[in-house]
């Protein structure tokens, strides 16, 4: 098997995810992708005819992201139309991580030389849902053998099963905030962080806008939580509410305490990031210097009512996969889909919170579905090379009871 090496990774600022009042909320989707195209066009000098694909990531593939986003985007870039290809993807949150492990799937495999993964969601245009799929597709046979409920239902039954209570949940959303405080302070984005223009050229926004600096354990506890109503709610035709569904599979849980809300809960933004795979054959061809190979890349499956708890069976058959152990890795991100997920999947796989999104997480920079697999590779090579250590790797939950995993190498 060949080698992946990233050239580069690039990503646009995280804006508010809320129409009229986001500041990227103004811009098309495909102008968020195309931007993150160009940059990595700018910044390392290739000829975008020899890229051989674009592999985007966009949850919401309707409406102003749907027509293939990846392909729309490349031609909206202005590339030569007979460029690029594009294709979309849709693995629900690790939509954007799975285009970069495509990407570089299809490198080491010897099939391509160059290609981007990445991926795109303006959460303020296409909103959660809008695609009108239900959970479950609107499928009542498998509805009746998987009752699957809302993801902030399942966070909510994962802190029951796990003993993780408000208190635990809200000290981690505060030090997420204030890591990321400090990151963007200290610059540490700079690297991969790319301002959006409108056509005029004028900056739109250059820096992420959903942090909340002064977030504390003390403000987050005053904040209902989200998600109880929904518990209560009873579908049409259902004797069971939403809390009573998620218990019929869990029946050692007596009650789900809905713990959850908008402060320790990644926060809904747009925008869009783009990773450089290319062979090393090319590479040396052209010039490039690789910042970090990819070692090893998995997803693995899980219970799909409790759902988000797949991060670690992914990460273990990532590591095995690369004859790898947790000790090995410097530094980890975990999405921060909700504050139990990164807090089960440290504590399962022996995590030193010290080493575990050091720059804060989704719940201070906001999540914006497609896009952020690839802002999470970026991150951490931004921040290995900042600290000049060697090891990454980004997980991610997954709707439907699914987990991913991507190992680095710091070249």
């Amino acid at each position: 098997m060949g080698e992946a090496w990233i050239i580069d990774a690039v990503r646009t600022p995280r804006g508010r995810g809320k129409k009229d009042v986001g500041a990227l909320s103004g811009v098309h989707p495909q102008d968020l992708l195309s931007t993150c195209l160009n940059a990595i066009v700018d910044r390392t000098g290739i000829d975008p005819r020899d890229v051989e694909d674009v592999v985007a990531g966009c949850v919401t593939s309707v409406g102003e992201q749907g027509a293939c986003i990846a392909r729309m985007a490349v031609l909206n870039a202005g590339w030569d139309p007979a460029a690029a290809t594009g294709v979309t993807l849709n693995r629900f949150c690790g939509s954007g991580q799975q285009a970069v492990n495509f990407a570089a799937m299809g490198v080491m495999a010897g099939q391509q030389d160059l290609v981007i993964g990445g991926g795109v969601e303006s959460m303020s245009r296409q909103s959660m849902g809008s695609d009108g799929s239900g959970l479950s597709g609107h499928n009542a046979h498998l509805d009746e053998q998987h009752p699957m409920v809302p993801q902030g239902i399942s966070a909510d039954l994962i802190a029951a099963v796990e003993g993780f209570g408000r208190e635990a949940l809200d000290a981690f959303a505060a030090e997420s905030q204030q890591r990321a405080q400090i990151a963007q302070k200290e610059g540490r984005f700079d690297k991969s962080l790319i301002a959006v223009r409108d056509r005029e050229g004028r900056v739109l926004l250059d820096r992420d806008e959903h942090p909340r600096a002064g977030t504390t354990a003390e403000g987050l506890a005053q904040l209902k939580p989200s998600f109880a109503e929904m518990g209560a709610y009873k579908p049409k035709g259902s004797p069971l509410t939403m809390d009573e569904r998620a218990l019929l599979r869990y029946p050692q849980v007596k009650k789900i305490e809905h713990v959850h809300h908008a402060g320790n809960s990644s926060g809904i933004v747009d925008g869009a990031s783009a990773v450089l795979i290319a062979s090393p054959e090319y590479a040396r061809e052209h010039g490039l210097a690789p910042r970090a190979r990819v070692v090893a890349t998995a997803t693995a499956a899980a219970e799909p009512i409790i759902m988000l708890t797949a991060p670690t069976p992914a990460s273990q058959r990532c590591l095995k996969k690369a004859g790898m152990a947790v000790s090995d890795i410097d530094l980890i991100e975990i999405n921060e889909a909700f504050a139990a997920i990164p807090l089960k999947t440290m504590r399962d796989l022996g995590l030193d919170p010290e080493t575990v999104n050091v720059n804060g997480g989704a719940i201070a920079l906001g999540h914006p579905l497609g896009a952020t697999g690839g802002m999470l590779i970026g991150s951490v090579l931004d921040e290995l090379e900042r600290r000049d250590r060697t090891t990454g790797l980004v997980t991610m939950c997954i709707g439907g009871g699914m987990g991913i995993a991507t190992l680095l190498e710091r070249m």
